[in-house]
């Protein structure tokens, strides 16, 4: 998984740079149109824009790694879906779903407290780190921080013989 997340996260820089590249040619030769176009209108957009603009490329990047997080901690609040949930958001050695929890369970929190702590820190470190490594190597990072974690957690279940599902990385 991890040399697949790193490949993929080397595919996906060199991919957005040569896109960066091209774009930065291709609004050389559209900036006449600028005056042109209508501005869109909407103050909330017009904020939400702002805010966005304003973020460092690694609160960005922490942001979509946050609302999945709370997505996943939505879910969890959802009668019906906690059969699913227990399957595949909670790691367990001896569950019949093994791979995709090693996964899924990296975005899964069952107390707020718990995840708002965590999604503080991401928050807090992001922009070094993204500025360091680039936000698609923190992407293959935190990928397999969160799985390399769950497999260590399979391996110290199976060596102390407790076998109950657990959340997170």
């Amino acid at each position: 998984f991890t040399g697949s997340a790193f490949g993929s996260a080397a595919i996906w820089q060199y991919e957005s740079l040569k896109s960066r590249v091209q774009t930065y040619f291709e609004e050389a030769r559209a900036d006449w149109m600028d005056k042109l176009r209508p501005q869109k209108r909407g103050d909330f957009r017009k904020q939400v824009n702002s805010w966005w603009n304003n973020l460092t490329e690694g609160q960005r990047t922490v942001t979509g790694i946050i609302a999945a997080n709370v997505f996943v901690f939505c879910l969890w609040r959802l009668p019906g879906m906690r059969r699913i949930m227990f399957t595949y958001f909670t790691s367990n050695p001896s569950s019949r779903a093994l791979c995709s929890p090693m996964l899924l369970s990296t975005f899964s929190h069952f107390s707020l407290f718990h995840m708002a702590a965590n999604m503080y820190v991401l928050w807090s470190f992001s922009s070094s780190i993204v500025s360091l490594l680039g936000c698609e190597q923190f992407i293959a990072v935190y990928l397999s921080a969160g799985v390399i974690s769950t497999f260590v957690s399979y391996v110290a279940k199976m060596a102390t013989g407790r076998f109950e599902p657990s959340l997170g990385a």
